[in-house]
């Protein structure tokens, strides 16, 4: 039933194998439907020239026609297609090799207490991580560092004392989101660190009013602000800035193809740091063939905990306990519920099942504007449980 892909042949759907009699005994074979009536059955001894369908959406894939060239025609598509984007980052990556960037001093005074403000132990992983990032600003030739490490692994530090070295540089730093959620808790997090320093630093999200829009991408335009951190409302066109000389990327997966495109333009000749748990396959694969450069964070921080999981059948007093016992912690709960239709039953039943507790709901079907509310509100505490579909993830 699955849908797979022979080299020569294209799409079919497996059907099995079968055993086929022969004049030198019973042979295996692999019994592929394609489209109309034909079917192709190929030797289990050529089993590597078959393998499975990955596309990139759910929709199911169109069947190929035996004996056609339009299986050869879409190979030949998809390899030219390869090769336009292998030349346009070829392009790209060899403008930032030669291109003179901004090669930015040896630390401040400022930056030892600013380091020494960091509330845990760093792990080895993250001073090398540090080191690296710093290294790379003092190069005049433009950095375009990953950062892939684990959700709590520490990436946010290192990027922090990226900024701040930026920034005493005399340079305007960006930090670039997916979301305004992650924009409010980094936007907490860089003016809590930097509050006992001449730094100005701003949010940029449609959390914002008209008026306090208005007024940071002034402050932008004539250098007034040193750190701006945003969703991608910092890839508009009205957005200018005065002296650019750092761009930190959360989650670059999580921004689409035009936001990317914008991204390319700001990264001719400035620094990059991108910041990720899950890097998309072109991005680690360029950081894998050395067109950037890559730190990963695999030292796990101090005293962390693994993750416990338990698979049981339900139970409301399981649920209960497990809640009850999280919020004894001071810890908060999400509750995952992947059926838009019934969510609203089972937030009835849990308000009936732990009463005490405050809980929201989300999900896809909400506008954009009432999601992000729900998310701000889970994330500043406002309530313990959050019941939710899958679009949690994002």
């Amino acid at each position: 039933g699955d849908f797979v892909v022979h080299i020569e042949h294209g799409i079919a759907r497996f059907d099995g194998i079968v055993q086929v009699s022969e004049t030198t005994g019973q042979r295996e074979y692999l019994a592929l439907e394609y489209l109309g009536t034909d079917r192709l059955y190929v030797p289990v001894d050529q089993i590597n020239r078959v393998q499975k369908y990955v596309g990139m959406s759910d929709q199911e894939p169109k069947l190929s026609r035996l004996g056609t060239a339009d299986w050869t025609r879409k190979k030949k598509q998809a390899q030219e297609s390869a090769q336009k984007i292998a030349a346009e980052l070829l392009d790209i990556y060899a403008a930032r090799e030669v291109a003179v960037g901004q090669a930015f001093g040896e630390d401040s005074p400022w930056q030892q207490p600013f380091e020494e403000g960091f509330p845990f132990i760093e792990t080895p992983d993250q001073l090398d991580a540090i080191i690296d990032v710093k290294a790379d600003m003092e190069q005049p030739r433009p950095m375009d560092r990953l950062i892939a490490g684990d959700v709590g692994y520490g990436k946010t530090e290192v990027a922090l004392r990226a900024v701040f070295k930026a920034a005493m540089d005399d340079k305007q730093v960006v930090v670039l989101v997916p979301t305004t959620v992650l924009a409010q808790q980094h936007h907490d997090t860089f003016s809590t660190r930097m509050r006992d320093y001449p730094l100005t630093v701003e949010l940029l999200s449609r959390f914002r009013t008209k008026t306090e829009q208005d007024d940071v991408i002034a402050g932008l335009a004539s250098g007034d602000v040193n750190v701006v951190i945003g969703t991608h409302r910092l890839l508009q066109d009205d957005v200018l800035f005065n002296d650019l000389g750092l761009v930190v990327v959360d989650e670059e997966q999580r921004f689409g193809v035009q936001q990317k495109e914008r991204l390319k333009a700001l990264r001719r000749n400035v620094d990059v740091v991108t910041l990720t748990a899950t890097p998309i396959p072109r991005t680690l694969h360029m950081a894998l063939s050395g067109l950037r450069e890559i730190s990963v964070i695999e030292s796990p921080p101090e005293h962390r905990l693994a993750v416990k999981t338990y698979v049981t059948t339900y139970d409301d007093q399981i649920v209960a306990n497990a809640i009850r016992s999280e919020l004894h912690r001071g810890g908060q709960v999400y509750f995952l519920h992947n059926r838009i239709q019934t969510i609203a039953t089972w937030a009835e039943r849990l308000r009936t099942l732990v009463p005490e507790v405050t809980l929201l709901v989300g999900h896809g079907q909400m506008s954009a504007n009432e999601l992000e509310e729900v998310m701000y509100r889970f994330a500043r505490g406002d309530a313990q449980v959050l019941l939710s579909t899958a679009i949690i993830e994002n």
